[in-house]
């Protein structure tokens, strides 16, 4: 399974369309670290992306209540609140928005794979069996729209840029 790590849209829309286009073929589920900012953001993911969809908040995501509304109404859509643990092939993966919590939990040994955004800086990096995403920013503010990809049978991850 390859699974597509995002973070920091905060509603560009624009850049997100150009992402899942290409998670289309890229990815079969979907982890988003946070900052969405308005609930029409989580709605283009919903809608552009078809495979599991697994949701955390960020610092500037403003509306919780329409945002659990929103995710309410797509079945492939899990809005878990600040933090979320799932497993994804066999994978235990823990999500976070931010990377103080991120590399504490990544330090653990507890997960296979941790994602985690806020500082719109992409890294990928191992402690032990544990790998590190920080997917970046979709937004594209510093200069660079990014994304993360996971692949759960090999265990190796890499930042994928768009333009």
């Amino acid at each position: 399974m390859r699974v597509a790590v995002l973070s920091d849209i905060h509603d560009n829309i624009w850049k997100l369309a150009r992402v899942l286009e290409r998670l289309q073929e890229e990815a079969d589920a979907l982890i988003f670290c946070g900052d969405f900012c308005a609930p029409f953001t989580l709605r283009q993911i919903a809608e552009g992306f078809g495979g599991p969809i697994h949701v955390v908040f960020g610092n500037n995501d403003g509306d919780p209540l329409l945002l659990s509304q929103v995710a309410s109404t797509f079945r492939h859509v899990t809005l878990h609140g600040p933090f979320a643990e799932v497993e994804l092939d066999g994978r235990r993966v823990a999500v976070t928005h931010y990377p103080q919590i991120g590399k504490a939990l990544l330090r653990s040994g507890m997960y296979d794979l941790v994602c985690y955004g806020h500082s719109h800086g992409a890294e990928v990096v191992r402690e032990g069996n544990t790998v590190g995403i920080n997917p970046g920013e979709v937004m594209g503010r510093f200069g660079r729209s990014t994304y993360g990809l996971y692949d759960t049978a090999s265990g190796e991850a890499d930042i994928r840029e768009v333009e």
